[in-house]
């Protein structure tokens, strides 16, 4: 397999002293372990002072310590071995990452120097093998090409040349003229964004953009002789197609380096002034490393995403698998990118998507059924608060499951006030909203349902708005565990145990079944009809005010088959944009 190396180069950090301020020893067998001494704590001005040739040790010890890499660490001993020729040994022990040793021994000599003892300066002092211009290098040998996976076994992300793009601070001039020529792949590319990226930093020049090769083909010919830009290539895990760009991704380079850091590979060579190899002194073969495998699926994360990116308004879709609790697509849009990954972590009122909460709540403590008759006025004056339906509608006395279907907000402000103070919490949870779960390579938020403290505030909590705040993540798990009927577990990879702090809990199987018939009957005949074509589907829409109730979010929930999600669009109105999002998620689907 080839493999591909990489050397760590990184800066010392020296502790310094004065030059010629050396006091004077007492014995040769002082400056040769104060020499010693001062290598192994990585003072190179200490140990430079102590030689014959301060300038020429310290080019060198500090060469050494560059080339060795920030993870090193030296610990060296000396003792005289020859009292004649004042000879000492000196004992040297790199310790590379805690598991990598190169151990060897070196001479040296000392002589006095006007009445001073000094350790007389030959690049042997530091290595038998250096000769004058040489140094030590290490080297990883990491299995880059270590690919990503999805959950069907295709690449996710995988490791591709590309090139960096930099601009150099003294041709600042340069920058809209750059901006212009990048905006060919990158649309959102400004000059102002460019010279804001220095006035950040100290650096001499900046990375501007990283280009896959294809896209790099579209710009080469017009960077050509643009003053200050130079061209780097160089390697990178990147996705395995442009369009696939999710959160749930983020981390994933991080745990793709730890594993392929875990079993590389590691050699120590001799390196002259160009850092050309001349002696290898130690080499270690890599080990075998495993594909990195997600629950994430390329085809439903690539049409989520086309869902969403048709949307102008800050949208999101998450879905999970729920006979496996797989973390199957999270996507957003460039307008919610600009507020973070608020497709995990951002919490929203759930509005009406909540009643799922409230009705398993009620069905569960006996206080109704599916076939309840139910009152659905427009307006309803509940605990001192007036609670009206979307433009006032009026169903009169209908079936729970008709009021279900039809989103009344007073039949389940009415519902919350008839059950327990700590229904809506208790229930939610069950569904996994407010649990927290430590998911490696992901972190998420669920959401919040507080013990509401008043009969009105429970009455706002039951119509998912007053305390009650969810993530798209919170709600598409909560979907999740409806469809498998017990609280899920959420998992981005393979092979790496959720953590939750609270134990699944068995979700009673009539309140499943019935209140996934209802989610049904919301589809075929209630407010969400736009999406009876697709088989199956059953969900809950939401509209959740919040502020001066101008632009509410717009939510739609739902499972079909093997698949649970949660859809957003934040500001939306209504929940008109998020169905339409969800349609165009789903259909392509379901013509597979």
């Amino acid at each position: 397999m080839t493999r591909w190396l990489g050397v760590l180069v990184a800066g010392v950090l020296a502790i310094s002293s004065a030059t010629g301020c050396l006091a004077r020893s007492d014995s040769p067998g002082d400056v040769v372990s104060g020499f010693a001494d001062a290598l192994s704590r990585g003072d190179v001005d200490s140990a430079a002072d102590r030689t014959t040739d301060p300038a020429s040790a310290r080019a060198a010890i500090r060469a050494m310590f560059d080339g060795m890499g920030r993870h090193a660490r030296l610990t060296a001993s000396a003792q005289i071995v020859d009292d004649k020729k004042v000879t000492a040994t000196i004992d040297q022990d790199w310790t590379i990452r805690n598991d990598r040793h190169l151990r060897y021994e070196s001479t040296a000599t000392v002589s006095q120097v006007d009445s001073t003892w000094r350790v007389e300066w030959r690049p042997t002092v530091l290595h038998p093998s250096l000769a004058t211009g040489e140094t030590l290098s290490y080297s990883d040998d990491m299995d880059y090409r270590t690919p990503v996976l999805d959950r069907t076994g295709r690449p996710l992300m995988t490791w591709q040349p590309v090139s960096q793009i930099r601009l150099h601070r003294d041709h600042l001039d340069s920058a809209e003229r750059l901006a212009d020529i990048l905006r060919v792949v990158e649309p959102s590319m400004s000059g102002t964004g460019i010279r804001r990226s220095f006035a950040s930093s100290t650096e001499d020049s900046q990375t501007v953009i990283r280009l896959r090769p294809t896209d790099m083909a579209k710009v080469q010919n017009a960077l050509r002789g643009l003053d200050g830009v130079s061209t780097l290539e160089q390697g990178a895990l990147l996705s395995a197609t442009r369009a696939l760009h999710s959160p749930a991704m983020a981390g994933l380079e991080d745990v793709w380096r730890d594993a392929i850091t875990r079993t590389a590979g590691w050699s120590v060579s001799v390196v002259d002034e160009k850092g050309t190899p001349t002696d290898l002194l130690k080499q270690v073969s890599a080990q075998p490393t495993s594909a990195i495998r997600t629950g994430l699926d390329r085809d439903i994360q690539t049409q989520a995403q086309r869902a969403v990116d048709a949307e102008r308004r800050p949208a999101v879709i998450v879905a999970l698998a729920p006979s496996t609790g797989e973390i199957v697509a999270v996507a957003q849009n460039p307008a919610a990118d600009r507020s973070g990954a608020i497709a995990l972590s951002g919490l929203y009122p759930p509005g009406s998507t909540f009643k799922t909460i409230t009705t398993a709540a009620g069905l569960a403590d006996g206080v109704v059924s599916p076939s309840s008759r139910v009152a659905c006025p427009g307006r309803a004056r509940i605990e001192g608060r007036t609670i009206p339906n979307e433009d006032d509608f009026d169903l009169g006395v209908v079936p729970l499951s008709s009021a279900f279907a039809q989103s009344c907000n007073t039949t389940m402000g009415a519902l919350a006030n008839r059950l327990p103070a700590d229904a809506l919490p208790s229930t939610a949870h069950g569904f996994g909203i407010g649990v927290d779960y430590v998911i490696p390579g992901i972190t998420t938020v669920t959401g919040r349902v507080p013990v509401a403290n008043t009969p009105a505030l429970r009455v706002e909590n039951g119509i998912g708005q007053g305390t009650v705040a969810v993530s798209p993540f919170g709600l598409a798990v909560a979907e999740a565990s409806l469809a498998r009927g017990e609280t899920v577990t959420p998992v981005l990879l393979s092979g790496r145990r959720t953590v939750a702090d609270a134990p699944p809990r068995r979700l009673p199987d009539t309140v499943v079944r019935e209140l996934r018939a209802m989610m049904r009957q919301t589809v075929t005949s209630g407010t969400a009809t736009a999406l009876r074509d697709i088989p199956g589907l059953g969900g809950k829409t939401g509209t959740a005010e919040y502020g001066d109730n101008r632009n509410p979010h717009g939510w739609f929930a739902g499972i079909v088959g093997d698949l649970a999600f949660a859809t957003l669009v934040v500001g939306g109105g209504s929940s008109e944009p998020a169905v339409a999002a969800t349609g165009r998620f789903l259909r392509p689907l379901a013509q597979r």
